[in-house]
């Protein structure tokens, strides 16, 4: 990582960097932009996204991208590491006036190579589906504002459904749409179909269908995303009030909840299996939370700001599954890969479903997840079974990181970055590095020695910690002090006193943790002091204290934008993040840069790798 003290290496944007599979390369020429390139002015503007869709067109080229950019639309065909993008043949542009696109979402399930349904959400609260293909306009929903005034923060497809999305805003309020139906002329009325802890469930009273079908009311202020589980049923939402709250998206019913350690939640995730899910917003940190057991099981820091996505890797994240009774064999006798990609996936969930965190059985595996920030970096992230199993014998199980049907040997400890056994071969997979053994016990690897707590309720306050007989544990008291103080400093600024205080100024007041070392967390007590927030959960199980779980550091954290990144999605051969400049960037995993990327890289320097 960047040294500290500042310098010129603090503030170099990286064009690759490596990890233990090999070196990932910042593609130029697949660079995604406004054809004109004009130099784009990001303040007052709504967050660059990026949403991707595969239409199975026949000539082997079927990905399509969409972004947004200020005021203006775009839609291209994706050709990734494959070939240079042509920026100036769109397959669609679109420029808004009055107000601004949001985010947008793909319907899969009704993707071809001549239709596609895209739904884009406005900044005045409107609603719009489009085909970018056949360049028409369907529908728009909340037409003239009557169900929703405020900004559309996150609009996504039911997942198995044609027909039904879901819409998230600013009002802290989410709305279950049907595109069959229409909207009214005047504004729904609505009764209480749910209610519980934290939120409530409407339903639109009406004589005829219209929509919308659903509205929720969840938590207090914006509710800043949602995502859906693997398996559809159930819904993760993170809001401004700093709460995590896990739905039962059929039934309308609670699952679990989780509070930030200060300040807001702006993004949500869940693991390809659907058992883990990973947050982050205002405290600098991503937080991972059990389903099954729905609690916290540790937290990451690397940020210096706010972080504004979090997603998991489907293509680096591997398990592996032993029966005790075969450890007396060879290698090849009791390795049991499973590696995520388009073809496997749904097996790979059934696979990990039939596991639990309770499970005695030895079980290898390595969660990859990576999360951008405000402070213009990326950081990438193992979940590994020390962590997710800490009372399994660490001495019988084993650790490794699949790539994409590459097998690497067991990582060391440490940062995790190893470049001794960084070696591409012809493919681009590392080679195994000369005497790379198992470990006779597991490293806590790329984690803090903080313990692991045993399983809670939700309701169950944690246990109280030990008297400080040791170094670790008073900093950490320190820790906890410090910043349930600065807690206060944001409760006492409202919503809207916030937003109107520092409209123009998101990208700097936002380094809250500024002064800290992702290395040095003991650094946390120096935050400004102030009073206590009596109505803090600090301390339970909804937020633990910091030495209560594990505290990750991120394999690599580097800086590669000028401005805040908004957008991280892993593909099968690259990743994509895209920043408030409104540039799409594209990075080839190890071993898939194609012969133009090669030909380009030669001619272009490359930055420096630390």
């Amino acid at each position: 990582m960047a040294a500290e003290g500042g310098g010129k290496e603090m503030n170099e944007i990286k064009t690759q960097f490596t990890t233990r599979e090999g070196v990932y390369k910042l593609l130029t020429h697949s660079e995604y932009s406004r054809p004109n390139r004009v130099p784009f002015n990001s303040q007052g503007s709504n967050p660059v996204k990026v949403s991707f869709v595969n239409v199975n067109d026949q000539s082997g080229n079927g990905d399509r991208i969409c972004f947004n950019v200020g005021r203006e639309l775009y839609f291209y065909i994706y050709k990734g590491v494959r070939k240079a993008a042509d920026l100036s043949k769109p397959i669609d542009k679109r420029i808004y006036k009055g107000t601004q696109p949001t985010c947008h979402d793909f319907n899969h399930l009704t993707a071809t190579a001549e239709s596609v349904s895209l739904l884009v959400g406005f900044s005045a609260g409107q609603v719009q589906l489009i085909d970018p293909i056949k360049k028409e306009t369907s529908k728009l929903f909340n037409e003239e504002r009557l169900i929703d005034k405020s900004r559309v923060t996150c609009v996504k497809w039911v997942p198995g459904s044609e027909s039904l999305f879901l819409v998230a805003h600013s009002s802290g309020s989410m709305y279950l749409y049907n595109v069959e139906h229409a909207c009214g002329t005047a504004a729904p009325h609505y009764q209480l179909l749910k209610q519980g802890e934290g939120y409530a469930v409407h339903t639109c009273k009406s004589k005829s269908a219209r929509n919308p079908l659903l509205k929720w009311t969840v938590g207090e202020g914006a509710l800043n995303e949602f995502a859906f589980s693997p398996d559809g049923k159930f819904l993760a939402c993170v809001s401004q009030d700093g709460f995590l709250r896990v739905f039962n998206f059929d039934a309308v019913e609670l699952h679990g909840t989780m509070k930030s350690y200060f300040g807001g939640l702006l993004c949500v995730c869940w693991s390809p299996d659907g058992r883990y899910i990973v947050a982050g917003g205002e405290d600098d940190l991503v937080t991972v939370w059990s389903f099954s057991d729905c609690r916290v099981i540790a937290r990451g820091h690397g940020h210096k700001s706010w972080v504004s996505v979090v997603a998991f890797d489907h293509y680096t994240t591997s398990v592996e599954e032993s029966d005790p009774l075969e450890f007396s064999g060879s290698d090849e006798d009791f390795q049991d890969q499973i590696h995520f990609g388009r073809e496997r996936a749904n097996s790979t969930q059934s696979r990990l479903s039939k596991r639990n965190s309770t499970d005695s059985r030895p079980v290898s595996v390595t969660y990859r997840f990576g999360s951008v920030g405000q402070d213009t970096q990326l950081c990438l992230w193992d979940l590994t079974e020390d962590i997710l199993f800490p009372h399994l014998p660490l001495s019988r199980t084993r650790t490794h990181t699949n790539v994409m049907n590459a097998t690497t040997g067991p990582p060391t400890g440490g940062s995790g970055v190893t470049a001794s056994s960084n070696n591409p071969g012809a493919n681009g997979n590392p080679a195994a590095a000369p005497g790379n053994s198992l470990p006779t016990s597991l490293p806590r690897s790329n984690s803090l020695p903080h313990a692991a707590p045993a399983a809670t309720t939700p309701a169950t306050p944690a246990p109280a910690p030990a008297p400080a007989t040791t170094t670790a544990n008073s900093k950490a008291s320190i820790m906890d002090s410090a910043i349930a103080s600065g807690v206060s400093k944001f409760a006492t600024l409202s919503l809207h006193d916030r937003k109107e205080r520092h409209h123009d100024k998101d990208h700097k007041r936002n380094h809250s943790m500024g002064h800290i070392s992702s290395k040095s967390s003991d650094k946390l007590n120096l935050l400004a002091k102030g009073r206590s927030d009596p109505a803090r959960t600090l301390g339970t199980a909804l937020c633990p204290r910091m030495e209560d779980v594990p505290l990750l550091e991120p394999l690599i954290c580097k800086k590669i934008a000028h401005e805040r990144l908004t957008v991280l999605i892993f593909l099968e051969d690259c990743l994509v993040t895209a920043c408030q400049e409104g540039f799409v960037c594209t990075w080839a995993r190890p071993g898939k840069v194609g012969l133009l990327s090669s030909q380009n890289q030669a001619n272009s320097p490359s930055g420096t790798v630390v």
